[in-house]
């Protein structure tokens, strides 16, 4: 069973400074909640009721996010303002969330191994918190399936743009007996386009076997002076399946919204609000006055 979800959220937010000076970047919203919160909502959506927080320094916000604000509760409840209520206690009432600081912020394999005690010798997922995933899509019990199935870690792929791939962990794949899935033969961390392996890019859901642990016990710092997690995947990929090795990657065609930076940050919300029954209708008005009538009907 994989039960346990972890979030990493230690970053600094440099790309969205001066607003993340004294604001976690995970609490800067979306429409109206924190980018965090469509994380755990969809931790939560996939069964996982016992999430784990990696924060840093002047992360508290989160904390304070996903807990309970009896004042705030009170005066509502004063005001017969039942709504807003219900969407203030729901955030604390998600799951049970854990929290645990990195310290020396050294990379993504850093940040997960700093799970280890928390989740001890069981399969987990990691879900980083740029990445959404439209509430439609239910990428993670996918994951989790094919984790049952085949065993070993699960990592999401997504087919990019040449352009679009030294950003991301790229992957050397070969195909299996199910279209949208593939064995993971190798991974490069943000290599030149001339020199990607295929179009497959890691995207930031995973399902990991424990094994990743002691592997990332191990690692020696990659790209960037950084503890890597793709550097501990190439060599789970190479390990036999009693070791806890194997990587296969579900390649994923639904929404995704990258709120890694600032435009893709701003495409979240309009694409999210424009779904949004009390929004949509109001801002997919201004929005063709605005660019003209180019701008779909549909949701995209």
């Amino acid at each position: 069973m994989v039960r346990k979800a972890v979030i990493p959220a230690a970053g600094l937010g440099t790309r969205f400074l001066p607003a993340t000076k004294a604001t976690p970047k995970e609490m800067l919203p979306v429409v109206d909640r924190p980018a965090i919160q469509y994380v755990v909502e969809e931790a939560a959506a996939a069964g996982f009721d016992d999430i784990l927080l990696i924060t840093g320094r002047n992360k508290r916000a989160l904390e304070d996010h996903f807990d309970r604000a009896y004042e705030l509760e009170q005066a509502l409840a004063q005001r017969g303002d039942a709504g807003r209520l219900d969407e203030i206690r729901r955030s604390a009432e998600l799951a049970h969330i854990h929290y645990v600081r990195q310290g020396d912020p050294r990379g993504l394999g850093h940040a997960v191994l700093q799970a280890a005690d928390h989740v001890g010798q069981e399969p987990f997922a990691v879900l980083l918190g740029d990445d959404l995933i439209d509430e439609r899509d239910h990428l993670l019990s996918r994951m989790i399936e094919v984790r049952k199935q085949r065993g070993g870690s699960v990592i999401a792929l997504m087919r990019m743009v040449r352009e679009a791939l030294p950003l991301y962990g790229v992957a050397d794949v070969a195909p299996t007996d199910e279209p949208d899935v593939m064995r993971v033969l190798d991974l490069v961390e943000k290599p030149p386009a001339d020199q990607a392996p295929s179009d497959y890019a890691v995207i930031g859901r995973y399902v990991l076997d424990p094994a990743v642990f002691s592997v990332l016990e191990v690692t020696p710092p990659g790209r960037s002076g950084e503890i890597q997690l793709t550097d501990a995947l190439r060599v789970l990929a190479t390990l036999p399946p009693e070791q806890g090795g194997g990587v296969h990657g579900i390649v994923f065609t639904g929404r995704r919204y990258d709120t890694g930076d600032k435009l893709g940050w701003l495409q979240a919300t309009i694409r999210l609000a424009v779904r949004r029954p009390d929004l949509g209708d109001g801002l997919r008005t201004w929005l063709r006055d605005f660019v003209g009538d180019d701008f779909p009907d549909g949701d995209r």
